[in-house]
């Protein structure tokens, strides 16, 4: 309809209207004016008037399915670069493949493991993907890490099924939300069915190595209520021995609209997991049988609650009030065997809880002429015993504290940040200005330990950041954006206290502080049709190493004569070229049916990243690790609206060192080898509620890997070719 409209002539009063300077005075940059609401649908001047009155207004349906609106909320994220993944696009994502939820996201590499148990994530060479600690992962703008600011690490990833879409938002994610470098990944919940009382699914799948997935929900709404419920169970054998796995996974929504437009929501959400840990491998061990099990008696656990509270008052169409509480804890608990010619002798039981509590605040004032300011803060604290046993029994069970008492240690995290940004409309350019104080402390009581130093300290760091960015509308939806961005990696508890490490009194290292270029063009100049492409470029500075100390001195102390300090070594830099592109093919003939949509996708990254400086080694010209020179993607979907879908998608990855030094550990080869996969994934309803669900991932069973444990020079490798089939019944 919109490619008709637009090709429509103007009638005169529209003409008139496009003849004049742009007018920006509706608050709602999602709301078309009053006169061009009440124009009958299809008429051909209510577009032509929309487009001249309100440019970013083009084409929305085509915008918002990769990018986020321009005022998100009481979130400002234009002239920052941002991609969506809208999941009910493509066919039903199941157990394990994780790059189908982030296919669509350029530059996004993943450290791959066989077993749910963690999400490894990184971007632009910026940080180990280990655990995802360089990235901010959150859920509806909440972080799901284990600490947010002192133990940043990922081991929860919400079921796909309960996920309606992906943001990415980069370099000034840290000014909206708040630490770890960049991007922001957020995954968006679903929201309770507003069109009828109540409707549900039920999923059941089966696959190789005996995979079982079961997901079961249901949501609807009833006057002032709504509400939604899902249950998921998720378990498999894995490919190698004590490979397997068990997920158990629920959410919890209720929501009551009082008082005209105010809301009040109250979400649950329980997840657990238990797997066994197959086991890292050396290269000469991947070479030689890559389904072998190095630590067969290895296990973790993890268990997460957590409860958010949201209130929502919009007071008018000019001002947007929200306030999240959100409380939990989680825990990660892992048994590792001490093994000798690969059988276990004892175990080592390592128990890490996490109590949290945050307060995150958020203020939206419309003004003048498409103007608007948005206020906000956001409070955080958690507590964080940290304890491990020695236990003779290999197999000890995960609350099995009968063993010697090896470390215990007590942290604490205090956290709190206020900030502002504006976003001022001129005739022809938009301009966004940001600030962001950050506060963080961190506590840490180690009372037992192997080493002699104990730390006993508090670390408090105070955190100014800034951001600016420039935008322009121009021709029929498209838009220029440049936005110059700092950014901080906060300390995390690592940095001040380890079981493994005699840190040094005087321990204290500034933050590590990223500054981020990013200058693009991005548009949606017809339906279906979407591009972005954009110049980057991240200066690090102040990376944190360890330095070991072999001599008594002033910083070990008095009969001290092997310690550890961090201390900041050096800089990097990452630039580059990120690319993105969409097309529904079939919106290139008017008359194809509207229901019907042949998306074709790629997306790639080139980056060039290097160490400019290196105090601590020499380090100065070397490549960071996991920063492949390129990662590319690329893929079709054919869809028809409740009918099917078809997805065939290929992932390539560029090799890339696993470590900053450039060198290989014992056998593991210096590079990780670069990688291409296939995956094939689909879905056909029957009769309107019976849907057939089916797939492969890694369709040409290429043996790889993409994950190196650094600190030993180990690989993970990759999962084989593995099928699923099932079905789902929609009520």
């Amino acid at each position: 309809m919109l490619v008709a409209v637009a090709a429509a002539p103007l009638p005169a009063t529209a003409a008139a209207v496009a003849a004049s300077p742009p007018d920006q005075s509706a608050p709602d940059d999602d709301s078309p004016p009053a006169a061009a609401q009440k124009q009958p649908a299809g008429q051909g001047g209510k577009e032509a008037v929309l487009i001249r009155a309100k440019p970013w207004l083009f084409n929305r349906e085509t915008r918002y399915a990769h990018s986020l609106p321009e005022i998100d909320g009481t979130t400002i994220t234009v002239t920052k670069k941002t991609s969506v993944v809208k999941l009910d696009n493509q066919p039903t994502v199941i157990d394990n493949n994780q790059r189908e939820v982030f296919d669509r996201l350029p530059g996004i590499v993943l450290a791959e493991q066989q077993n749910p148990t963690q999400l490894n994530l990184s971007y632009r060479g910026l940080g180990n993907p280990q655990e995802s600690e360089y990235v901010l992962v959150m859920q509806d703008g909440l972080p799901l890490e284990l600490d947010w600011i002192g133990f940043p690490t990922v081991y929860y990833l919400p079921v796909p099924q309960t996920i309606s879409s992906v943001q990415m938002i980069r370099g000034g994610s840290g000014l909206l939300y708040g630490p770890e470098p960049q991007p922001v990944i957020n995954f968006i919940s679903r929201t309770p069915n507003p069109d009828r009382p109540w409707s549900g699914t039920t999923e059941q799948v089966g696959g190789s190595n005996s995979l079982f997935s079961s997901f079961n929900a249901l949501s609807g709404t009833v006057g002032d209520w709504d509400y939604s419920a899902d249950y998921s169970h998720r378990q498999s054998t894995g490919q190698r021995l004590n490979g397997d796995y068990h997920v158990n996974a629920g959410d919890l929504t209720i929501g009551y609209r009082f008082g005209g437009n105010q809301k009040l929501t109250v979400s649950i959400h329980a997840y657990s997991v238990e797997s066994g840990l197959a086991g890292l491998m050396s290269g000469d061990q991947f070479q030689a049988d890559r389904h072998q099990t190095t630590t067969p008696d290895d296990r973790e656990w993890t268990d997460r609650y957590t409860a958010v509270v949201t209130y929502e008052n919009p007071f008018d169409e000019n001002n947007l009030y929200t306030q999240k509480l959100w409380t939990g804890y989680q825990d990660l608990i892992t048994r590792s065997g001490a093994y000798n010619a690969g059988v276990a002798s004892s175990s080592t039981i390592a128990g890490q809880r996490f109590h949290y509590t945050g307060l995150d605040g958020r203020f939206l004032h419309r003004w003048g002429r498409g103007n608007a300011l948005t206020l906000g803060y956001t409070a955080y604290t958690s507590r964080s015993p940290y304890n491990q046993y020695v236990n003779p029994n290999p197999l000890a069970d995960r609350d099995d504290e009968s063993g010697i008492h090896s470390y215990a240690e007590d942290r604490r995290t205090h956290y709190a940040a206020v900030f502002a940004e504006n976003v001022f409309r001129f005739r022809y350019f938009h301009l966004v200005t940001s600030a962001r104080f950050d506060h963080e402390e961190l506590e840490s009581r180690q009372t037992i330990a192997s080493h002699s130093l104990l730390v006993d300290a508090t670390y408090r760091k105070n955190i100014p950041l800034f951001g600016v960015g420039i935008g322009n509308d121009f021709g029929r939806g498209n838009e220029t954006y440049l936005n110059v961005s700092q950014g901080f990696r906060p300390l995390r508890y690592l940095d001040i206290a380890s079981p493994f490490s005699n840190y040094a009194p005087g321990n204290n290292p500034n933050p590590t502080k990223y500054l981020t270029y990013e200058a693009g063009v991005h548009g949606w100049p017809s339906v279906g049709l979407y591009y972005d492409v954009s110049l980057f470029q991240v200066n690090v500075h102040d990376r944190i190493e360890a330095q070991q100390l072999t001599q008594t001195g002033s910083l070990c102390g008095p009969n001290v004569t092997n310690c550890t300090i961090d201390v900041n070594t050096g800089n990097t830099r990452s630039r580059g070229v990120e690319l993105e592109g969409s097309y529904d093919v079939l919106r290139w003939w008017r008359d194809s049916p509207p229901d019907k949509h042949f998306d074709v996708f790629a997306n790639a990254s080139y980056l060039d990243a290097r160490f400019t400086s290196s105090r601590l080694q020499n380090q100065a010209g070397k490549t960071p690790a996991y920063a492949p020179d390129y990662v590319l993607k690329a893929g079709v979907t054919l869809r028809q609206d409740r009918q099917y879908k078809l997805s065939l998608v290929v992932d390539s990855v560029g090799s890339q060192y696993f470590q900053d030094s450039n060198l290989p550990i014992g056998t593991t080869p210096a590079r990780i080898p670069k990688y291409t996969l296939l995956d094939l994934s689909g879905e056909y309803i029957v009769g309107g509620h019976l849907r057939l669900l089916g797939g492969i991932a890694n369709l040409t069973d290429r043996h790889y890997y993409s994950r190196v444990f650094i600190a030993r020079g180990l690989l993970e490798p990759g999962r084989d070719r593995t099928f699923f089939a099932g079905a789902a019944y929609d009520l």
